[in-house]
């Protein structure tokens, strides 16, 4: 295994510094040449975090294949990355075998059964804080059910040594680094309101020292139930109690019947093809891989691309994702309560009509963009592939940083506040800005529509290429298309893929988004003259990708984040 960043000297660099930075990208990019990469000859784990990593690692060289290293990471997550991963949140698993056989999991929380479609309205029909932070805005967690599933149906090790390590890093503690410590220090306000999350993240009032030993006990309580108990040492029994006194206590409303009628599913993958490859991503409850998918289809008819960081390729990468969110926001939601037009909204006609309804020389007025069918903060990924070429793209959440604020008092973990993400008010922008229909209107029992998009690219010889996924809110689905458009159509590395500035354009509200000193300034400008409004902001995303190298396989970890790989 070789970790190293890819702007050390050369002689740590050749497989990640392929080749100068790419054209269109502004001087003195901040991330340029910056992406954590390892080099593997056999098999690679890249996480939000390097201690999830090394945990999968090492269950990967003690016999277990991805989906076992898959589960050890996700519960590690829970332990060493609490923003984001967590076993009181809920993702998504798309799984290859080496054989090609690919599945698709659902572990999406659910909308407990009091939930109704006004709960989030003040008296004037205004929408009020109370889906963001607190109890209320928590969904049925569905993240312990969908490891425990995936585990029983494509697990080899037994479960307790798969889970074991997270256990052993909640009650041993493990080193605060600065990452962690300014991103508790970000929260700091919410996580204050809740005596457990004050307890547990909060030492003296202040977020943890940098080489301070944070020790999680009850949370390790909590996960010694689910490896003695299974899935009824979550969603029944002390953990369930927990949780429900937790809800009597702050003001939510999961109460024992949702957490026992939680349940997974297995759903068939999205598949596309881009270019003589064939794409797989995840199905709704997810909208990412339906409106990636769009995307790319709408960008495949232009042929050939024009540069990467141009005005041209960004106004027509940016007009591709408007119509693509337009249409996603209109048409999809939880496809146990609505119909998702997925075949129509993927077909290569219908990208073709969307395409045919661009002008390359000036920006859609947002009035004219509208569905086109004729009929009707913080998250986490990480990518892994073994080494009998078993591959595992996993996105899970807790929507916002460090979710709805809350720990479960006596059981150590975060609450989601998912609900969010379903449509408080039609019509409304949530916490993304997102302005979504009634197909994503609360309704008790419903999943809320994701923008989650693991992702991987089998090439035209049927061999597995990429592995693929990040957090960050709806931008997400741009993001993996960057990366995947990025290396199939400019011929990036996987790591300048990664570093590449990127935009990020949802329809509504009517702005282009780039990443702050990315692109060149006279393109940005030849933007705002092609009609558009551009919005330089900060740096989004956390992409954890593996490709394949003539040697193994490259692991890539965004360095807009603190995660990183492990290989051998």
């Amino acid at each position: 295994m070789h970790l190293h960043r890819s702007a050390a000297p050369l002689l740590l660099c050749l497989a990640a510094c392929a080749g100068p930075q790419p054209s269109g990208v502004a001087d003195g990019w901040k991330f340029a040449g910056k992406a954590i990469v390892t080099d593997a000859d056999s098999a690679v784990v890249v996480s939000g975090s390097k201690i999830a990593s090394q945990v999968g690692l090492d269950i990967l060289r003690a016999g277990g294949n991805a989906v076992d290293a898959a589960v050890a990471v996700g519960f590690a997550l829970a332990v060493v990355h609490p923003e984001a991963g967590n076993i009181g949140g809920g993702g998504f698993l798309l799984y290859r075998e080496a054989t090609g056989a690919t599945y698709a999991l659902d572990y999406r929380e659910m909308a407990p059964s009091g939930a109704s479609r006004d709960m989030y309205l003040d008296p004037d029909g205004d929408p009020n804080d109370l889906s963001l932070t607190g109890a209320l805005a928590a969904a049925v967690p569905g993240s312990p059910a969908g490891l425990l599933e995936m585990h029983q149906r494509f697990g080899r090790l037994p479960f307790a040594q798969v889970i074991d390590p997270a256990i052993r890093l909640a009650n041993e503690g493990y080193v605060v680094d600065q990452y962690r410590r300014e991103s508790i220090g970000d929260e700091m306000s919410r996580l204050y309101l809740f005596p457990a999350s004050r307890a547990q993240f909060l030492p003296n009032d202040q977020p943890p020292v940098v080489g301070s030993t944070l020790v999680q006990r009850d949370l390790g309580k909590t996960l010694e139930r689910i490896r003695d108990k299974g899935a009824a040492g979550f969603y029944t029994g002390t953990t369930a109690d927990l949780i429900v006194a937790e809800m009597e206590r702050s003001g939510g409303i999961i109460s024992h019947a949702d957490l026992a009628n939680y349940k997974t599913y297995w759903r068939d993958p999205i598949v596309l093809t881009y270019r003589g490859d064939t794409i797989y991503s995840m199905p709704p409850a997810s909208s990412g891989g339906t409106t990636m998918g769009m995307i790319l289809n709408i960008m495949e008819g232009f042929s050939p691309l024009p540069p990467f960081g141009s005005a041209e390729l960004m106004h027509l990468e940016a007009e591709a994702m408007a119509r693509a969110f337009m249409d996603r926001n209109a048409y999809m939601g939880d496809p146990g309560f609505v119909h998702n037009p997925v075949q129509q909204m993927l077909s290569k006609e219908y990208a073709a009509e969307r395409r045919a309804t661009i002008n390359p020389r000036r920006a859609t007025p947002p009035e004219d963009l509208r569905p086109g069918l004729k009929d009707g903060p913080s998250t986490t990924h990480y990518s892994i592939v073994d080494a009998e070429g078993n591959a595992v793209s996993i996105t899970t959440t807790l929507n916002n940083s460090y979710g709805s604020a809350v720990t479960v008092t006596g059981a150590g973990f975060l609450l989601n506040d998912e609900m969010d993400d379903l449509a408080s008010a039609p019509g409304r922008p949530n916490m993304y800005g997102l302005v979504q229909g009634d197909s994503n209107a609360i309704q008790p029992g419903k999943r809320p529509l994701s923008a989650m998009t693991p992702s991987m690219v089998v090439g035209a010889d049927g061999q597995l290429k990429m592995v693929v996924g990040t957090p960050g809110g709806p931008r997400i689905i741009t993001m993996v298309y960057h990366v995947i458009s990025n290396v199939l159509d400019h011929k990036m590395s996987l790591s300048d893929a990664v570093t590449a500035p990127r935009l990020h354009d949802q329809g509504l509200p009517d702005v282009i988004r780039v990443e702050r000193g990315g692109f060149q300034p006279a393109a940005v400008e030849q933007l705002r003259k092609l009609g558009h409004t551009v919005n330089e902001g900060g740096y989004t995303g956390d992409v954890e990708a593996i490709i394949r190298t003539p040697t193994g396989w490259q692991g890539v970890s965004d360095p807009r984040l603190g995660g990183g790989g492990a290989g051998y």
